[in-house]
């Protein structure tokens, strides 16, 4: 099976030239996605199952350090290699930190690239070999009877037809796991009933197909959209090999499956108990995401209820937002939606939001600001929300317009200070031939004078009475080149009643004195 690799880099020329080397290395490898930013390379693993990155360690907004520990809480089991130059190198420590699998020296040559990724697939192909057997296949009336008696409630023992059935599968132990395809309601929402059962039908053989090549197991039908595998492989085998059925569905397919699996047994009341912690492994991809293989669930504990902590994370949302800070952004809403968010189901998660959004439309509105109207959003929350099955769903939709709410709210920044700097150039402008502070423009303009200094140093890059005096001086030159004009008229015009300190003020700005710039101009 090939080996997924992943480039991230934000150089586009390093980025293409590095995935033109590694196809160019002759291995079992297939690189699924390139990525110019750790937001986007997170975004690939969503939606492809990775093994190998490849990284430049110095990134802008989230470094590779950051998107490493970022990456391999999505897969703990994903091979890491950083690339830098030697500058880069005190990275070294972190890259230790966080178990990367590897660094690379920039310029890389050939022989260590290939080194490097040849040793990683060697290494994954070792972990992948495992001793397999499996049970004879079940008659289908035997299958359905072994479902219903999953589907009790109780724990009764199985009739005894059965029990000779369990007894095959048990001998080296079993578990069972539930496959779900993921999000039918809303992508399938429009298609004929016919084109449903089409499409969820080549979903399921090709997860009858994997499971027959990989001799997982029995497989047993529950309806169009689910099934389950009662395992015949090692444990270890067994979860290792439905994390690569997710992974290939993922990949062959435009859908995505979810695996719920309990834990193994010996007998049959511990195989019955296996199938109920599936279905509740199952029903915890609200909280825990899609696309993905989920267990033991029953041991987590559970969340507490949002507290005062939330108004404090939303606070600094806010500031994050105004601040364009995405990384702030992304580390908020994961606190929000993970440490603050309450064990329960939708209905608590949509009452969430409706805090978090009323909060920040209220702050916002301080600002002369409108929440609903930069996002483009109902003062209720939107319909599209309903249509999300996992919470991971709902995070990314907030995410993306959080980040675009940023950007608006940056822009327009802008484009006010522009504006206000514009206004202010003008009004000195208007106002050259009298004296002019920064305090009479600071309340022309109704601000404090210290931040309208440091808002105009900022923006045009000279302090207020730099700026001032430059403008002065040009206009005094301007004056001075009309012969018909007395040196004193002009420092009576420009607002100086002294003609010694207007000679100095001149001569400090320009080096010579009124009178030696038109000799030197022969004006």
């Amino acid at each position: 099976m090939s080996i997924n690799v992943l480039l991230v880099d934000d150089e586009a020329v390093d980025l293409e030239w590095l995935r033109r080397r590694v196809l160019a290395s002759g291995l079992n490898i297939t690189v699924v996605g390139t990525a110019s930013s750790g937001f986007n390379a997170l975004k690939v693993m969503e939606e492809e199952r990775v093994d190998i990155i490849l990284s430049d360690i110095r990134m802008p907004i989230m470094t590779g350090t950051e998107f490493a520990r970022r990456a391999k809480a999505v897969n703990p089991k994903t091979k890491i290699v950083f690339i830098s130059g030697h500058e880069d190198f005190s990275y070294a420590k972190e890259a230790i930190e966080i178990n990367a699998s590897g660094y690379l020296l920039k310029p890389v040559e050939d022989k260590d690239l290939y080194e490097m990724l040849g040793s990683l697939c060697a290494k994954m192909e070792q972990e992948k070999e495992q001793d397999r057997s499996f049970i004879e296949a079940l008659s289908l009336v035997n299958k359905e009877l072994l479902l219903r008696w999953f589907e009790e409630g109780t724990t009764d023992p199985a009739e005894p037809h059965l029990r000779s059935l369990l007894t095959s599968l048990l001998q080296k132990g079993s578990a069972a796991a539930i496959v779900e395809i993921d999000d039918l309601e809303w992508k399938m929402r429009d298609l004929p009933e016919e084109e449903v059962r089409n499409r969820t039908r080549q979903v399921t053989e090709m997860i009858k197909a994997f499971v027959e090549e990989a001799k997982l197991g029995t497989l047993l039908a529950v309806h169009h959209t689910r099934c389950v595998i009662l395992a015949a492989l090692s444990q270890e085998s067994f979860l290792h090999q439905l994390e690569e059925l997710v992974g290939k569905i993922a990949k062959k397919s435009k859908y995505t499956v979810t695996v719920g699996v309990g834990r193994y047994a010996q007998e049959e009341t511990g195989l019955h108990e296996s199938y109920q912690q599936a279905q509740a492994a199952l029903s915890a991809k609200w909280l825990l995401g899609k696309n993905r293989l989920i267990r033991d669930t029953t041991e987590s504990s559970p969340r507490g209820t949002p507290g005062a902590s939330l108004e404090h994370t939303v606070d600094r949302l806010l500031e994050a937002i105004i601040q364009y800070d995405l990384v702030a952004i992304d580390d908020h809403l994961l606190e929000l939606f993970t440490k603050d968010l309450p064990a329960a189901g939708k209905k608590d998660v949509y009452g969430l939001i409706i805090r978090i959004t009323s909060k920040l439309h209220a702050d916002l509105q301080q600002q002369n600001e409108n929440l609903y109207e930069l996002l483009q959003w109902e003062s209720h929350q939107p319909d599209i929300l309903f249509q999300f099955e996992t919470i991971h769903d709902i995070l990314s939709w907030l995410r993306r317009r959080f980040f675009e709410l940023s950007e608006q709210l940056y822009v327009k920044r802008q484009r006010q200070k522009r504006k206000l700097i514009d206004e202010i150039m003008h009004y000195v402008e208007e106002n050259l031939e009298k004296k002019i502070t920064l305090k009479e423009v600071a309340a022309h303009f109704d601000f404090t004078p210290n931040y309208l200094g440091y808002l105009f140093k900022e923006e045009y890059g000279l302090p207020f009475s730099e700026y001032v005096n430059e403008r002065k001086t040009n206009r005094i030159t301007e004056l001075l080149s009309d012969p018909t004009l007395k040196i004193y008229e002009i420092a009576d015009r420009m607002g100086y009643k002294n003609i010694i300190y207007f000679n100095r003020q001149f001569k400090q700005t320009t080096g010579m004195t009124p009178g030696e710039y038109r000799k030197k101009n022969k004006i």
